[in-house]
C-alpha cells in the first residue's frame, strides 16, 4: 500500500473471486419486469413489450408489466400515490427489467422517462434498480433509429443497471404487427429473440452476486467514515 498513499486501506480490499461464484444458486425464474412508453390503444412499444414477455416466459421468466395510464409526473404528486407505489414495488419485486419505448422527436416518450423518474435510486437501504440486468427497445415510426435506445441505455448507467450489449429498434412498427397484434416473422423478430435470450443470460449470471458485483469502494470508505463520525460524536 506504500505505492498509494490516497488509498483508505480499511475501504480497500483485493477481488474475492469466489464471491463472483454463488456458492448457492437461487432457482426460482428469472423475475423480469417490461415497461412501456405509450398510452395508445394499439401501442407498438407495448406490443413489442409483450411480445418479449412470450420468450421471456418461454425461456423461464416470470414476467410482470406496469401499465403507465394514471401515473402522475414526478412530482406531481407524494411518492405514496398509488401507481407511484405499485411502480415501485414492481422494481422491488424485479431482477431485470425491459424498456420498451417509442420515439417521438428524436427521443424517449415523455411517458417513458416518468416512468424511469419515478424509481428513486434509493428507498432507505433499499436500492430498487442497482445491480439488476435491464434490456432496451424502441419502436420507429419509420426508418431505423437509435436515438431512444441510446438515451435508455444511459438512464440504465445512471440508475446502475447492467444493461445488456444487446438491443431492438424496430422500423416502421405499423408494418411488423398483424390483425392479431402479433410480430410477424422478420429480422426485427430475430433480433428480439436474441435480445431476450440475452437478458435471460445475464440475469441468471448475475442476480446471486449482484451485490458483490455493485459493491463500491467509494461507498465503503463513506460508510466508515460516517461510522467513526458517529462514535466520535458518542464520546461527547
Amino acid at each position: 500500500m506504500n505505492d498509494l498513499p490516497n488509498i483508505d486501506a480499511g475501504s480497500f480490499s483485493a477481488i474475492v473471486k469466489t464471491a463472483l461464484f454463488a456458492g448457492e444458486r437461487s432457482t426460482h425464474p428469472p423475475r423480469i419486469l417490461l415497461l412501456y412508453g405509450s398510452l395508445r390503444q394499439r401501442s407498438f412499444s407495448r406490443l413489442l413489450a409483450e411480445e418479449a414477455a412470450r420468450l421471456l416466459q418461454a425461456l423461464g421468466a416470470d414476467t410482470r408489466f406496469f401499465n403507465p395510464t394514471g401515473l402522475p409526473l414526478p412530482d406531481d404528486a407524494p411518492d405514496t400515490h398509488p401507481k407511484v407505489v405499485e411502480l415501485r414495488e414492481l422494481c422491488a419485486w424485479a431482477e431485470g427489467m425491459v424498456w420498451s419505448s417509442p420515439e417521438r422527436h428524436g427521443a424517449m416518450t415523455g411517458i417513458m422517462k416518468s416512468q424511469i423518474d419515478w424509481i428513486p435510486l434509493s428507498l432507505g437501504a433499499i436500492r430498487p434498480t442497482q445491480g439488476k440486468t435491464l434490456a432496451v427497445m424502441q419502436v420507429c415510426g419509420g426508418s431505423q433509429s437509435f436515438n431512444a435506445v441510446n438515451q435508455m441505455r444511459l438512464l440504465g448507467r445512471w440508475m446502475r443497471m447492467l444493461t445488456i450489449p444487446n438491443q431492438s429498434s424496430v422500423a416502421k412498427a405499423y408494418d411488423e404487427f398483424d390483425e392479431f397484434d402479433r410480430m410477424k416473422p422478420s429480422s426485427y423478430y430475430d433480433r428480439l429473440v436474441d435480445v431476450m435470450e440475452e437478458l435471460v443470460k445475464f440475469t441468471l449470471l448475475t442476480r446471486d452476486i449482484a451485490p458483490y458485483l455493485t459493491d463500491r469502494y467509494s461507498e465503503r470508505k463513506e460508510t466508515a467514515a460516517k461510522l467513526a463520525e458517529r462514535m466520535s460524536q458518542s464520546r461527547l
